[in-house]
């Protein structure tokens, strides 16, 4: 059996990194982690652990503080009310973002994975059931998304034609880009093997550019472009949480179609049963959240 067989076997594996000190959302941080504030009607936990379950992730490692994690095994459980496996384990001090793959080496077992960020909120077709495409080639996949200010981002910079990635650039002050990478990654076995030979930036941290560019180094970086019709947050400052969710609030009610619910996902993925997800949700009570979903179910918005 060769890597890529072996890597497209079995489980697939999910990393959610919901560290951090969540400074710029003090002083709401101080209390809770900001992974878990509220997003309009659930937690923000919730929008990228269903984005992996779209994605096909059947196992997920939370990665959080000392101080979060009893948290986030109140929210999340062992995942078996979604049909998946949640397990989690603990990033001391914050490090930068591949310290979470290093954390996970055990849990990832030579495996390739999806690593997303825990403030990352995406939504739309290419961020659906497409992405489970994905794996089908070794290397790391990354995505690029047009803003208008890339200045706190880290970007890819393209040939003239567009057409060809030619560099990694860490938060450029010049315009050199409009297309800011956005905080969800697939990589393959690789990847922690290269986050140890990483040395930490200025700011003492390893740094997930770094890691991209060992990719691009090796011609193994693949880049998708996200076209309009998707949706992508970085949920870090109270602006951007109070956009997004206003942008859930607006789809839910005028569509009542739900965002971001691992429940919805889990059923849409097969991964659980009407009549389970019912049980779960008699656990959870009579509330709008829980409405909504009987609603879909009962209109067979889930299909």
């Amino acid at each position: 059996m060769d890597q890529r067989e072996s890597e497209k076997g079995g489980k697939v594996k999910g990393i959610i990194l919901a560290g951090g000190e969540g400074t710029r959302l003090r002083p709401c941080t101080l209390v809770v982690g900001k992974q878990l504030l509220p997003v309009f009607d659930k937690p923000m936990i919730y929008y990228p652990l269903s984005t992996l379950i779209h994605a096909g992730v059947d196992e997920v490692l939370v990665v959080t503080t000392p101080h979060e994690v009893e948290r986030f095994k109140t929210l999340l459980s062992d995942g078996k009310q979604f049909g998946i496996s949640i397990s989690y384990t603990v990033q001391e001090t914050p490090g930068g973002i591949p310290q979470g793959i290093l954390l996970a080496e055990e849990f990832l077992g030579g495996d390739s994975f999806w690593f997303i960020l825990g403030d990352n909120l995406f939504h739309g077709p290419e961020f659906g059931a497409r992405l489970r495409d994905m794996r089908e080639n070794l290397g790391a996949h990354i995505f690029t998304y047009r803003v208008k200010d890339p200045s706190a981002y880290g970007v890819a910079v393209f040939t003239t034609n567009e057409d060809e990635i030619q560099s990694l650039v860490e938060k450029p002050q010049d315009g050199i880009s409009k297309w800011a990478i956005p905080g969800m990654y697939f990589l393959d076995s690789t990847a922690v093997e290269k986050a140890k030979h990483l040395r930490p930036s200025e700011r003492g941290e390893l740094e997930i550019i770094d890691l991209l560019r060992e990719y691009l180094n090796g011609k193994n970086l693949y880049v998708h472009k996200v076209s309009r019709g998707n949706a992508w947050f970085d949920l870090g400052t109270a602006e951007n949480l109070l956009r997004a969710a206003m942008f859930v609030e607006a789809l839910q009610s005028r569509q009542g179609l739900l965002v971001g619910s691992p429940e919805e996902a889990a059923f849409s993925a097969g991964y659980v049963s009407a009549s389970n997800l019912e049980k779960y949700l008699e656990k959870l009570g009579k509330n709008e959240y829980t409405n909504q979903i009987y609603s879909s179910l009962s209109l067979g918005l889930f299909n």
